[in-house]
């Protein structure tokens, strides 16, 4: 079988290894045949060189969609021929994140595609506690999106009940794009998302997400005002990973509030401890995801509650890897969900 391994940066390496059989399979494991895989933008940091815990050589691939063609002994959760994805997150079950369920934050995690390898091959196996399956009716490349769709659903979880509250989400890619639908769905009364291109902006508008700012062309607080009025913001979420977008987010959202960061930044952000501390602020952090996440996001999204089709942008086939990364590199101005399609 194929696989596309990262070697170095900016080298993708195709190699032939033996097909996983079911025979090889212990009783709690499933052997699924990748059909979509989704590249987001921690690995287009780790092409470059600069995510600093990547491990080189690394089969690519967390993202993914499959359909499953053998079963351990004791597996209950699919049969063959079901439609799958699972969490790419390898935990201890020893430390003390593990021990009271936030697994997510394990002490010795491991990532697929990072520190570990991933699914980027045509044959994957994987444990069935860490196995999600997909309605029938669910487009095999919505399966590879459930993955980002996770990460919105654990973020909104992270800011308490969102119902009734007015919320603004600063940057518009792909996961601010999915944390502003969750925020919708989890009852939110009225989501600003923002951001400093009109072209992913346009794409929120497509997903539903209605009141929309262009930072460069309108200050937030002029934004602010003619959305919310009197009424202001009560939760904030960062995903721009912007010095100046978390510290327009302290400064602007009602006293007594929460700001929940999502973004990674690239350098640390100087923020301002007279509004954390004088306006009494909540600052959160996200990590990933849990299972229950997984199944929330298949549940809005099989619902119609978050959209998916105007987030993928392009598609590549698994012999364009390198292209594949290139292009997102060279065009993340009107680039959103690249899919890499094992079918092309």
């Amino acid at each position: 079988m194929r696989q596309a391994v990262l070697t170095a940066p900016e080298q993708i390496e195709f190699r032939e290894v033996p097909n996983p059989t079911a025979t090889q399979l212990n009783e709690n494991e499933i052997l699924i045949h990748i059909k979509k895989i989704g590249i987001c933008g921690s690995e287009i940091h780790s092409y470059h060189g600069e995510h600093p815990a990547t491990f080189y050589p690394v089969v690519q691939g967390h993202e993914y969609s499959g359909i499953v063609t053998a079963t351990g002994a004791k597996v209950t959760k699919c049969k063959p021929g079901d439609k799958v994805t699972a969490r790419p997150q390898l935990t201890c079950g020893r430390c003390a994140p593990c021990l009271r369920g936030q697994y997510n934050v394990c002490e010795n995690l491991r990532v697929q595609a990072f520190q570990a390898d991933g699914a980027a091959q045509d044959y994957f196996i994987i444990p069935e506690d860490r196995l999600v399956r997909l309605p029938e009716t669910f487009s095999l490349e919505y399966g590879a999106m459930i993955e980002p769709a996770a990460v919105g659903a654990h973020a909104t979880s992270r800011a308490g009940d969102l119902t009734g509250k007015n919320v603004v989400v600063s940057g518009a890619g792909t996961i601010g794009n999915l944390v502003a639908q969750f925020a919708l769905a989890r009852g939110a009364r009225k989501v600003l998302i923002t951001d400093v291109s009109d072209y992913r902006l346009e794409t929120a508008r497509k997903c539903g997400i209605t009141e929309t700012l262009n930072v460069a062309k309108t200050p937030l607080k002029e934004g602010l005002r003619t959305v919310f009025g009197d009424e202001g913001f009560q939760v904030g979420f960062e995903v721009a990973g912007v010095e100046s977008s978390i510290r327009s987010l302290m400064e602007c959202v009602e006293k007594g509030s929460t700001i929940v960061v999502v973004a990674v930044f690239a350098k640390d952000p100087a923020l301002s401890m007279f509004f954390l501390g004088e306006h009494e602020l909540i600052l959160v952090g996200t990590m990933m995801y849990r299972h229950e996440d997984y199944l929330t996001a298949v549940e809005e999204i099989t619902s119609g509650k978050v959209s998916l089709a105007p987030l993928v942008t392009n598609r590549f086939a698994f012999g364009e890897y390198n292209e594949a990364y290139r292009f997102i590199a060279e065009n993340q101005e009107k680039c959103m969900k690249v899919i890499i399609d094992l079918e092309k």
